[in-house]
């Protein structure tokens, strides 16, 4: 049985964030996105928080804002949230053309994405446990 929705596609248990237009391409957003996907909330700020890539930045601020979007706005509790969705979306290109020898042009595209976090209320698969059953 499907989760009752809200009139924003969101169930009563989720909470969400997007950043649009953000001035980087879509599979590079996506390789940062994947990091956090189904994990905790908590440890998904800290994974962004060390990572090297310089987007990670921007995408802790979205998930930080979508935590708080669960706390003030759902009244979520922040510790037994998880990152249900990352989802990563093409934007704007900006095209631009680059002189070459002879007379010649070349095109260079910059690419823009959106990003969409949702958060939800679960209890977090604890991986100890699962260790120490094997």
């Amino acid at each position: 049985m499907s989760k009752p929705k809200t009139p924003r596609g969101l169930a009563d248990n989720e909470a969400q964030a997007i950043l649009s237009n953000l001035r980087i391409s879509p599979r590079k957003l996506n390789l940062v996105a994947g990091l956090i996907r189904n994990l905790p909330a908590s440890r998904a700020v800290a994974t962004l928080a060390f990572s090297k890539r310089r987007i990670a930045h921007d995408v802790r601020k979205t998930l930080e804002s979508a935590i708080a979007n669960a706390e003030n706005n759902h009244g979520l509790d922040v510790d037994q949230l998880v990152v249900i969705r990352a989802e990563v979306g093409r934007a704007v290109v900006m095209r631009r053309f680059h002189a070459r020898g002879r007379g010649r042009s070349a095109k260079i595209e910059k690419w823009f994405s959106h990003l969409k976090i949702v958060v939800a209320e679960r209890e977090p698969v604890a991986e100890e446990t699962n260790r120490k059953a094997a």
